[in-house]
């Protein structure tokens, strides 16, 4: 049996959440490279174990910033956390370029990049990441809206192998 109508509203229903998930991600202002936005794309639809199966990939941190990650001192209600180890400062470094951090001391003179990019670190090690649910929230908005829309292509589907039946 050909599901063309199904596998429409899975691909539809994908790209849908792809979308808010983009959007979310330039309203909340996690994404300063473009680089998590971009990666985030569908699955092929495909036929597994007797059903229908679809999905997202995106980079691995952004399974972080959906979620977030408790710190030491502050906990989010996320099965990530900082426990003993703190956060490489260097993976900060294009970051903090990007949002042009450059914080100056007492007399004007800008912090050395390397002490700056402790202190976010030691920061994030400390306070966690927020959960951001940029992906979360619009999966969990569509779920609702999925079965009726499965039901009806499901339907429309089956007069078309019924059709196709009778008519044989």
């Amino acid at each position: 049996m050909d599901l063309l109508n199904t596998e429409e509203a899975l691909r539809q229903y994908v790209n849908i959440i792809i979308q808010e998930a983009k959007g979310n991600l330039a309203k909340q202002g996690k994404n300063a490279s473009g680089s998590l936005s971009d990666s985030i794309k569908p699955l092929p639809v495909e036929y597994k174990e007797g059903g229908l199966e679809a999905g997202i990939t995106m980079n691995s941190y952004g399974e972080f910033i959906d979620k977030g990650v408790s710190g030491i001192k502050k906990k989010y209600n996320t099965p990530y956390s900082y426990k003993k180890k703190m956060p490489p400062p260097r993976s900060l470094d294009k970051w903090v370029v990007r949002r042009n951090i450059a914080p100056r001391d007492d007399k004007g003179r800008f912090l050395p990049r390397k002490s700056v990019l402790f202190l976010i670190a030691r920061g994030i090690f400390r306070n966690g990441l927020k959960p951001s649910l940029f992906l979360t929230k619009p999966f969990a908005k569509m779920r609702k809206e999925l079965p009726v829309k499965l039901i009806t292509a499901f339907r429309e589907d089956a007069k078309v192998e019924l059709k196709t039946v009778f008519d044989q």
